[in-house]
Formats: C-alpha cells, sequence, structure tokens
C-alpha cells in the first residue's frame, strides 16, 4: 500500500514539474514579445468602389456639398433633361470635340445669360487643327499643337505657405484671336494655359487641363494625368480651383459633368482578378505540357524475325511430314515441277504417261525409268521413297 502511494505521489510531482516548466517558458516568451514588439498602425490606400471609381470629380462633389453648395453630378451634359438656370455652374470635364455644335451655341447663349462654363483643351493625342471645338471657334480661340509651336512644359504654380508645385505638365494649351481675356495665365509665344472670357453676363473658363481638381493622390492615379499633383488632396491646387469656380459660386447649382471613366472588363480582371487567372493559367499550361507529345531520342528499331523464310517453310515441312502428311507435301513438290515445266517446255507438259516421262527425260538427260517413278506418288507408309522422289522433283526442277 506505501510503495503505490509513493509511486502516485512521485508521478504527481512530476506532472506538476512539467507544468510549471511549460507556464515558465509561455511567460517567458510573451515576456520577450511584449518587450520587442508594439502595436503600430499603417494607413493602406484601398481601390475605390462605388461612385468614387468611375467618377473623376466626385471628391469635388463631396466638398461642394460640405460648403453648402447644391451639386448635379452626371456623365452627359443632356440640356433638354437638366436644364440650366442664370447663376449656375457648368463643369465639362469630357473633351470639348464632343459637344455638338447646337449644344455649343445653347451653352454659350445661357452663358450670355449669366451663366459660368469651365473647359479644358482638347487631347495633343491625335490632334488636327480640322477638329477644333465648335466651342473654340465660336469664342476665338485656337489651340496651339506642336505644329504651331505650342508649348507642353510644366507652368510653376505657388501659394503662400505652401511647397512649390508645377501644373498642366504635357497639356495642350491655346490662344486668342480678337479677344481680351479678364484673367490670362502663360504668353502668346507659348500658348495659355488658363484665361477667363466675358461672354455678355456670364464667364468662360478655359484650362489646359482638370488634373489639378480630380480624386487622384500624388504620383499619379486611377484618372490619369502627370503624377506630379495630388488632385484635391493638395492645398494648392483646392486653391486653384476655389479661384476658377469663383464667379457664381453659391449662387446656383453646379453642374459637374465628367466622362465615365471606367477601365475594361479585361483590364480589369487583369490588374485586380490575378489571384485567380495566374493559378488557373499556369495548372492550364502544366495540363497542357503533360498532355503535349514528347520529342524525345528516336526509338530503337523494332527486332527481326528470329526465323528466315526458308526456317518457317522447313519448319512447315517437317510438321506436316511428322502427321503423316507426306501425299501434301509431294503434291506441292510436283506441282511447282509442272508449272516450270509448263512455262519452260509447254509440249513436254502437254503430254502424258510414259510419252511425258520419255520428253522430259530426253530433254534433261536422265533414265526415263527415274523419272516415270519420281512423277508418281509413293506409298504414304515408305519413307524413303517419299524422300528419293522430292529430292528427285527439286533436282530436275533446277534443270529446266
Amino acid at each position: 500500500m506505501s510503495a503505490s502511494v509513493k509511486g502516485a505521489s512521485i508521478k504527481g510531482a512530476r506532472g506538476g514539474l512539467i507544468l510549471f516548466v511549460a507556464l515558465l517558458v509561455v511567460t517567458v516568451a510573451a515576456a520577450w514579445f511584449l518587450h520587442n514588439f508594439h502595436r503600430v498602425e499603417h494607413e493602406l490606400d484601398l481601390p475605390p468602389r462605388g461612385e468614387a471609381a468611375y467618377n473623376p470629380l466626385y471628391a469635388l462633389k463631396l466638398a461642394l456639398q460640405a460648403d453648402g453648395v447644391r451639386v448635379d453630378s452626371r456623365q452627359r451634359l443632356n440640356l433638354a433633361a437638366h436644364p440650366l438656370q442664370p447663376g449656375d455652374t457648368v463643369l465639362l470635364l469630357n473633351d470639348p470635340r464632343s459637344l455638338s455644335p447646337p449644344d455649343a451655341q445653347r451653352l454659350l447663349d445661357w452663358v450670355a445669360g449669366g451663366g459660368h462654363l469651365i473647359v479644358r483643351t482638347p487631347d495633343l493625342k491625335g490632334w488636327q487643327d480640322s477638329l477644333t471645338p465648335a466651342l473654340f471657334e465660336t469664342l476665338g480661340l485656337f489651340v496651339k499643337g506642336h505644329d504651331a509651336g505650342g508649348s507642353t512644359d510644366c507652368m510653376s504654380f505657388q501659394v503662400e505657405g505652401e511647397d512649390h508645385h508645377i501644373e498642366f505638365c504635357g497639356k495642350a494649351r491655346f490662344s486668342f484671336d480678337d479677344v481680351v481675356p479678364e484673367l490670362s495665365w502663360g504668353n502668346l509665344g507659348d500658348g495659355y494655359v488658363y484665361a477667363r472670357l466675358a461672354h455678355g453676363d456670364g464667364r468662360v473658363d478655359v484650362l489646359s487641363g482638370f488634373d489639378f481638381l480630380s480624386n487622384r493622390r500624388a504620383g499619379g492615379g486611377l484618372f490619369g494625368g502627370t503624377g506630379v499633383d495630388g488632385g484635391l488632396h493638395d492645398g494648392p491646387h483646392r486653391a486653384l480651383t476655389r479661384q476658377v469656380l469663383a464667379p457664381n459660386y453659391g449662387k446656383g447649382t453646379m453642374h459637374l459633368v465628367y466622362a465615365a471613366q471606367m477601365p475594361s472588363l479585361f483590364r480589369s480582371l487583369f490588374e485586380r482578378g490575378w489571384r485567380i487567372w495566374l493559378p488557373l493559367a499556369l495548372a492550364l499550361l502544366a495540363w497542357l505540357w503533360m498532355r503535349s507529345q514528347r520529342f524525345g531520342p528516336a526509338l530503337p528499331p523494332p527486332p527481326g524475325e528470329r526465323r528466315s523464310l526458308l526456317e518457317h517453310v522447313r519448319a512447315s515441312g517437317e510438321h506436316l511430314f511428322r502427321y503423316n502428311k507426306r501425299a501434301l507435301l509431294y503434291a506441292a513438290v510436283r506441282q511447282a515441277f509442272l508449272s516450270r515445266l509448263r512455262r519452260r517446255d509447254p509440249l513436254a507438259a502437254a503430254l502424258d504417261g510414259d510419252a511425258q516421262a520419255e520428253a522430259i527425260a530426253a530433254r534433261l538427260q536422265v533414265p526415263a525409268a527415274s523419272l516415270r517413278d519420281a512423277l508418281q506418288a509413293p506409298a504414304s507408309h515408305d519413307t524413303g521413297a517419299f524422300r528419293d522422289r522430292i529430292s528427285t522433283l527439286i533436282r530436275l526442277r533446277r534443270q529446266l
């Protein structure tokens, strides 16, 4: 009884010691981890979703709404469904060449009644003078492309208390034809990047680009641009946007007309779905590799026959001879002899009996008696006669 109690106490002490060591190791590991590591926060820029993914003026829309300005943001101008009122502002992010002459004239008539229109110059890609927007022709503006000596260098822009900025990099500039602008930025030699023109009771602002008021952060983004500005996230750009929107700011509705710039389905799949299509493509390539034809070394030639034709014939004859089929063998040899005789001596082959034997014997110069015996079938049990007559017929056949 005492021995069993002593054994149980030893096992309990051993288990307690193991548990204590385990807790000590866990405590030391936790203390080391907490001493060497601490919690930090990281901000990650997630891709835009919802309207922010396709509306490059979404940040401007939210900023105006937060400032108490009425905003109508849409993809198309559609003047019939969205009539404009004096005191409204229209910002056209689209290429002005997409405006039809009737719509351009209606916009200018509305501006003359007190509206404020903000447009940009066309893209230089594929630019031709014959594609000058109808709106620009009416206002007396013309785009200075590369062939007209227009510059696409960046313009310096400085706001007090902010870092130095450059704007309108790589954008098409414009010039005037008998027009005196209220405000302008640029010169006649290289072209202007900004101008405010009076038209009746309203104003028309023309800029080389709208990158400074887009959603994009610094370093480029979803909606293109030069990558040197950060859209409305930069303070100088907010100041510039406020100056551009100044004429009718807070008086009427701000119409933000943008061209939906959703990327294509294939581009979205390529950029965001690679975690799915890349493994599938690798699996497809592996399957095709497994199923494809192998181009290894040439196969060895097939093994030759173990016996020649003569050996097969001899084996077949021995088989017939062993199973008492000598008559078949003799008939085959006799028929072969007669077949050659018909080709070499048709007259002798046409004879019968002794006449045939004598004719053949005279031709081959052999005794007629031996030839006559050779042409007669031997008895089935007479092996010697069978062999003699077979050998005689084969020898005579060779002599023909």
